[in-house]
């Protein structure tokens, strides 16, 4: 047996383990941050700080007495305030009570409504920043496309390319391309069946025409994770040439030809780095967001391509700018999210779209492969769905302490503790159900 073989899928495993860590760590460890800060602020007392649960292999103490501590199990943390009496922050009022009064002040059972509140809601709130934080930074990074559109790279391809860097865009199929692409995206999108496009471009001080452009060509610039295509090992930069031996010309093919597949294994030949290979996937059936609000199953090899022929230029746009996209983001992830959610309920589609833990360490390995941008990207993402998940109404979560709080302002004083105790229990049972289910869809959905 040829050992060597398995050093690659070895390798991956180990990718794939450390970025799952790294990327649960850092999002724990900002949830968990936001709790102990806000606390030691309002004068609660956090006992441990701790990453991941189980046997402890790492711990230090810092002056204010607090135990800063690395568990086995990375799958979570939690921050253990004076007077809790586990990790769930469950309240033993006895605990606190034959205590001296000094400390009471510094529990979360004796803490003012106000302290505990803030101290509670700073966990999810510390990971919206979080997520806002990086977003405004690949934001500012990345900036928009300049106008008027100016070619910044040409693809390399095994055809010969007509623009030139420094092309300035003047014209499409007779469309005045200065200060707006709403109009270009609209011919554009309009006209993806057309092959060929017309382009006038300013070159060196000149009008250049360039007849038969393939406006939306077959190249792949990004490949989604958990996905057929990322399985059958196509990258970034590959181009299509065929579907079981059909000449592809425009991206736009491939959506179709897929679509029309019902499912059956498709040959795929692509030019890389000016070879040719050839490999075959199989199209899977994804619930696609539609415009009515809903959602429509429709065949998908998850696969991203661009309109333009070229890299277009980007230039840096303003701080507001920049702030505005990253708030928005957050915004459609959670309003994204939340749709998801209502219609696994409902069963309007797939619970398979519920991931695990297994897929989420999955996802995490095919990211960090993609790049360090991918990878940030993906981490806020996660930071702002655990951030929106912890605000559930539901015992355990933050969500399920902010509504006994709410009870405790409403009615003048904190519900009774074998209640709420019992509720927090039936709520770790209901949280522990959802994980296993999911954990069940990693192992049989496709």
């Amino acid at each position: 047996m040829e050992y060597t073989l398995f050093f690659p899928q070895f390798s991956n495993l180990i990718i794939t383990i450390l970025a799952f860590i790294l990327c649960l760590s850092v999002i724990v460890f900002v949830h968990e941050f936001g709790h102990y800060f806000i606390g030691r602020l309002t004068g609660i007392h956090a006992e441990v700080f701790s990453i991941g649960f189980g046997p402890v292999l790492m711990s230090i103490y810092d002056r204010r007495g607090t135990k800063w501590q690395v568990a086995a199990f990375p799958l979570g943390g939690y921050v253990k305030f004076l007077g809790d009496k586990n990790a769930a922050s469950s309240q033993n009022p006895k605990i606190v009570l034959d205590d001296d009064q000094s400390s009471l002040r510094q529990s979360m059972y004796g803490a003012p409504l106000w302290a505990r509140f803030m101290t509670v809601s700073a966990g999810p709130a510390f990971n919206f920043v979080f997520s806002g934080l990086v977003f405004f930074l690949i934001f500012m990074n990345q900036g928009t496309t300049k106008l008027p559109l100016t070619v910044d790279r040409i693809f390399d391809a095994p055809y010969e390319q007509k623009f030139e860097v420094g092309d300035v865009i003047r014209s499409i199929n007779g469309i005045t391309i200065e200060n707006d692409l709403k109009e270009l995206s609209n011919l554009i999108g309009n006209n993806l069946s057309n092959e060929k496009f017309t382009y006038v471009v300013e070159r060196k001080g000149n009008l250049v025409t360039l007849d038969k452009i393939i406006q939306n060509p077959p190249r792949i610039t990004q490949v989604l994770p958990k996905s057929s295509a990322i399985s059958a090992g196509l990258a970034k930069g590959d181009l299509v040439l065929s579907l079981n031996s059909e000449k592809i010309i425009t991206f736009n093919q491939i959506k179709k030809f897929v679509e029309e597949s019902k499912g059956e294994a498709l040959t795929v030949e692509y030019w890389r780095k000016g070879s040719v290979f050839e490999t075959e996937l199989k199209p899977l059936i994804v619930d696609v967001p539609n415009d009515k609000g809903g959602f429509e199953r429709i065949y998908r090899i998850g696969i991203v391509s661009d309109y333009f022929p070229f890299q277009p230029a980007t230039e840096k746009q303003s701080i507001s700018w920049a702030f505005l996209s990253s708030i928005e983001s957050i915004y459609l992830i959670m309003e994204g999210s939340i749709k998801g959610l209502y219609h696994i309920l409902f069963g309007n589609i797939s619970s398979c779209n519920l991931s695990g833990p297994i897929s989420i360490a999955e996802t995490s390995g095919q990211m960090v492969k993609q790049g360090s941008l991918n990878f940030l990207w993906f981490i806020a993402v996660l930071s702002t769905a655990i951030g929106m998940i912890n605000l559930f109404p539901i015992p355990v979560l933050d969500g399920g302490h902010l509504m006994f709080f709410t009870v405790e302002a409403i009615i003048g004083k904190k519900p009774n503790q074998n209640i709420v105790n019992t509720l927090m229990t039936v709520g770790f049972a209901l949280l522990v159900a959802l994980m296993l289910f999911s954990l069940f869809n990693d192992f049989l959905c496709p």
